[in-house]
């Protein structure tokens, strides 16, 4: 088998696709959170604490060049900073993440649970064991 061959044939494994959609689908849901952690959350948040724009919190690490009101305005004077507002930012899109992960993997161990406290068995068993059952009592006659 070719080489070409034999990776098409893994490429095309159920497995490798489903991963392929988990992460498509899941760089989609991370620019949402993102969204909603940036423009939905942290507003309100800011307001709270007093007017802060955790977007535009940061320390230049070139003094002499002179005050920044704005992240912006730092990058365009090409200052080096260190940006702890979009650093929050990034920590709380990843505590949204890890507990919506949480969330789903709890809800689908508890269906396992159910599934493995009630299992679906049948009064009556199937022909082919019935017919083997009849076989082994009448050997022991």
């Amino acid at each position: 088998m070719s080489m070409v061959q034999e990776f098409k044939q893994f490429a095309m494994k159920g497995n490798v696709m489903d991963m392929a959609i988990g992460i498509i689908i899941g760089g989609a849901f991370g620019k949402i959170v993102s969204s909603l952690v940036t423009d939905v959350l942290m507003p309100p948040i800011g307001k709270l604490m007093g007017g802060v724009d955790f977007s535009n919190l940061f320390v230049t690490l070139d003094s002499a060049k002179g005050p920044f009101k704005t992240l912006a305005d730092a990058k365009a004077g090409g200052v080096a900073t260190i940006n702890y507002g979009l650093f929050i930012n990034t920590i709380i899109d990843f505590v949204i993440v890890a507990l919506a992960i949480f969330l789903m993997m709890k809800g689908m161990n508890a269906m396992r649970r159910k599934e493995e406290a009630n299992p679906t068995t049948s009064a009556e068993p199937p022909a082919d064991v019935k017919l083997l059952t009849e076989i082994r009592d009448l050997l022991k006659k």
